[in-house]
């Protein structure tokens, strides 16, 4: 199965380009480049195992019922999108912000080979649950 992550955010003039490499690598530990369409972009791709961190955190935050429909609205064909906030990332946790955010977000997005291949990955980072507790676990 073909997992591509790609993870990015932009740097605005009040940030510190380390600190928000440092929200993008507490969730996603990829390398990752500086672009520049004038404003300043931090961009790194990475394979499942970019995820195992995310996967780990979703359920230690106990936020599985709320990730996993937001990852569920954002699959166009083989490929799924979603943001995080930034400030709550470099604090290490997650959260999905509801709007556009004033200092932007991490976008985060995941493609499969195909539409199979993406539900199966949702479904180990983001198992259907009852009462908040996973139905079952699937192994990738």
């Amino acid at each position: 199965m073909k997992i591509t992550i790609r993870v990015s955010a932009l740097v605005y003039p009040t940030e510190i380009e380390e600190k928000v490499r440092e929200a993008i690598t507490n969730l996603f530990p990829v390398e990752l480049q500086i672009r520049d369409f004038g404003t300043p972009q931090l961009y790194g791709e990475g394979d499942l195992e970019s995820l195992r961190l995310l996967h780990r955190r979703l359920r230690e935050e106990r936020i599985l019922d709320t990730a996993r429909n937001i990852l569920i609205k954002g699959i166009s064909g083989d490929t799924t999108q979603f943001r995080l906030n930034k400030q709550v990332a470099f604090a290490g946790k997650l959260n999905f912000p509801a709007g556009v955010e004033s200092l932007g977000s991490i976008f985060v997005e995941i493609s499969a080979g195909d539409e199979d291949s993406l539900l199966r990955i949702i479904d180990w980072l983001v198992p259907e649950t009852i009462d908040g507790k996973p139905v079952g676990e699937i192994e990738l």
